[in-house]
């Protein structure tokens, strides 16, 4: 089966989108923490928390997950503060 968009795994980090989040303290020490960012071909990068399996058995009923997808999710400030990032459609 052919899907309608494929990731392009060679595309390369362009710009964060939003803040870093070691200024609203959702980093530790070592950096691991969550991150938004727009790659050179134009899609977005979520970096975040993997709750698939967490959501997995109560997701809305028009939402659905392929084999080789997971849920991720960051916290929603980081969200807030990328939006003066994100062009309007």
């Amino acid at each position: 089966m052919t899907r309608a968009w494929s990731p392009d795994p060679s595309a390369g980090f362009a710009r964060r989108l939003g803040k870093s989040a070691a200024g609203p303290g959702h980093s530790d020490d070592d950096n691991k923490c969550p991150d938004i960012w727009e790659l050179s071909n134009g899609d977005i990068a979520v970096i975040g928390r993997d709750l698939t399996a967490g959501y997995a058995g109560r997701l809305p009923e028009s939402v659905r997950l392929g084999p080789d997808e997971r849920l991720a999710v960051i916290p929603g400030d980081m969200l807030a503060a990328a939006k003066q990032d994100i062009p309007d459609a």
